[in-house]
């Protein structure tokens, strides 16, 4: 049987994670297109290091570092992708990311949209409206992934023989019940680390104002989810307190991925995190006013810096 062509498009921390995983499975062939670490990847590899899985090291079949080289590559090798992992940024200010995709889509690709926020799977549905398209909530661990197709099943069962123990197939709603549930972990930690200038994780759960500030973010969020979706939120998913408790037990000094990308000078995800709930929650006549009050200070933030 020929072995599965699996191509990551983003290779920063999730993307490199699971193509390094999909990587160690026999009759899976992952390549990667990515463009800031590009040549670290050419030249070294992907190198991932996991609680779970120890460090690894692979090198990709191929590392292209745009859309066009990769369309080159297909053609000559008459290649074709049964899965493109989607990894990105979602920063629709600066495009619409779907149109990487153009000419890597063929009638045998699913589409494994890996991204944060909300609404991130419009623009691939109607792009490529004849394909699988596999929304997936992840983090370090395998996330949750809705159940529509063929395709899910199978893709599931690659991330099993990666090695993940815990694989979630998700209805449409309570794929999106996940995806909003993250979010408002997201729109909550996030933002408020960047506002906060680079408080770690544990330090805002330990500070008194900045928790009673963060679950009020998630329960706005969360309250938000319940009614777009009409529907209590799932009793398997974990409760706001138990999150922030949760965090004030780590100790490993880490700051939200926001902050990062503010300290480093790049765009952050302000769309999918804050504005695409703001949004929908407006649709449905409520107002999310800690969440707006983020929302309207960063990205004014942004756009003053990017000016400059």
């Amino acid at each position: 049987m020929s072995p599965k062509q699996v191509l990551v498009v983003g290779a920063g921390a999730i993307g490199a994670f699971f193509a390094a995983r999909l990587a160690s499975v026999p009759g899976i062939k992952v390549s990667t297109l990515c463009r800031s670490n590009f040549s670290a990847i050419k030249s070294s590899g992907i190198k991932v290091t996991s609680p779970l899985f120890g460090e690894t090291t692979f090198q990709p079949r191929f590392v292209f570092a745009s859309p066009e080289e990769a369309r080159k590559v297909m053609k000559e090798q008459s290649l074709s992708w049964q899965y493109l992992l989607v990894a990105t940024k979602v920063l629709p200010e600066l495009g619409d990311a779907s149109a990487l995709l153009e000419g890597l889509v063929d009638r045998t690709t699913s589409i494994v949209v890996m991204q944060n926020g909300l609404a991130i799977e419009e623009p691939y549905w109607k792009r490529f409206p004849r394909n699988p398209i596999i929304s997936a909530v992840t983090s370090e661990d395998p996330g949750m992934i809705v159940q529509t197709t063929r395709s899910t099943a199978v893709f599931a069962d690659m991330l099993q023989a990666a090695g993940f123990p815990d694989i979630d197939l998700l209805d449409h709603v309570s794929m999106q019940f996940a995806r909003w549930h993250k979010t408002a972990i997201n729109a909550a930690m996030n933002p408020t680390a960047v506002l906060s200038g680079g408080a770690s994780s544990q330090a805002m759960a330990l500070d008194r104002e900045l928790y009673t500030h963060m679950l009020a973010v998630m329960k706005e969020i969360i309250d938000a989810a319940c009614q777009v979706l009409g529907r209590p939120l799932p009793e398997s998913l974990p409760k706001s307190v138990d999150i922030l408790d949760g965090v004030q037990e780590d100790v490993s000094g880490s700051r939200p991925s926001m902050w990062l990308d503010w300290e480093a000078g790049r765009r952050v995800e302000l769309e999918a995190i804050l504005g695409n709930p703001l949004r929908q929650a407006r649709a449905v006549g409520m107002e999310l006013p800690r969440t707006q009050c983020m929302y309207s200070l960063l990205k004014r933030a942004q756009e003053e810096r990017t000016q400059r």
